[in-house]
């Protein structure tokens, strides 16, 4: 069996989860990637990956892709749980269904991708897992009350987990990107960037590649900024 190393990136068709999969694969990596849209297929014949087609917010679906995973290479050394957006809109305007999408699309499908990764990492001796999160996750943004929310919850789920898996040598952390340039620019976000630009999609996939890593061996439980400098708690 290779001991070159195996990583799933969910929601991976397109912008960051595309970005994050070529930037693995430019190091090697062996990948499992899904995404709801069918993306991640067409992306995955081009890397030399597998790729299905499916929703974060469908267990079974995560199941399949931990499935695929293990048949396709007989390990799994690494997750990237990447999501799509919940709604937004005024705090008080969003549905309870609303709500409970969010709840499954932005908490509840890194709970339910530990579950099934875990006992694997356990027998292998460690992993290493990556959420990607939202520089609102602790500046909460009333734009994004859903994704702020929830979001400041996987905090607390991610060091939790980081501190009950350590002595296994499984590791977790969350990638907190600010404005990146997945989406199109606009002004009135850059004039409160201090670098007065936004993000690359090739910078997020660099630093998700850093906290895979044995370089990042040291490091759980953490939410780490990559959002030129726009939010000011210290």
């Amino acid at each position: 069996m290779s001991d070159t190393p195996v990583a799933i990136v969910t929601a991976a068709g397109q912008g960051m989860g595309a970005a994050i999969a070529r930037e693995l694969a430019a190091h090697d990596y062996r990948l499992v990637l899904m995404s709801i849209s069918g993306a991640a297929e067409t992306l995955a014949g081009e890397l030399n990956a597998v790729g299905l087609t499916g929703s974060v917010t469908e267990p079974d679906d995560l199941k399949r892709v931990v499935h695929a995973a293990l048949e396709r290479y007989g390990r799994i050394d690494a997750v990237v749980n990447n999501t799509g957006h919940p709604a937004k809109g005024p705090l008080l305007d969003l549905t309870d269904d609303e709500w409970r999408t969010g709840l499954d699309l932005l908490l509840l499908n890194v709970v339910r991708m530990a579950r099934l990764v875990t006992p694997i990492f356990k027998a292998q001796g460690g992993g290493a897992i990556v959420n990607i999160s939202t520089f609102a996750a602790f500046e909460p943004s009333a734009t994004f009350p859903i994704s702020a929310t929830l979001r400041a919850a996987l905090g607390s789920f991610t060091k939790l987990y980081a501190d009950a898996h350590a002595r296994d040598g499984i590791r977790m952390n969350n990638l907190l990107p600010g404005f990146i340039d997945s989406f199109p620019v606009a002004d009135e976000h850059l004039q409160q960037i201090p670098m007065r630009r936004y993000g690359s999609v090739e910078e997020i996939g660099k630093t998700v590649r850093f906290l895979l890593s044995t370089d990042a061996g040291y490091i759980t439980g953490q939410n780490l900024r990559v959002d030129g400098g726009i939010t000011r708690g210290v």
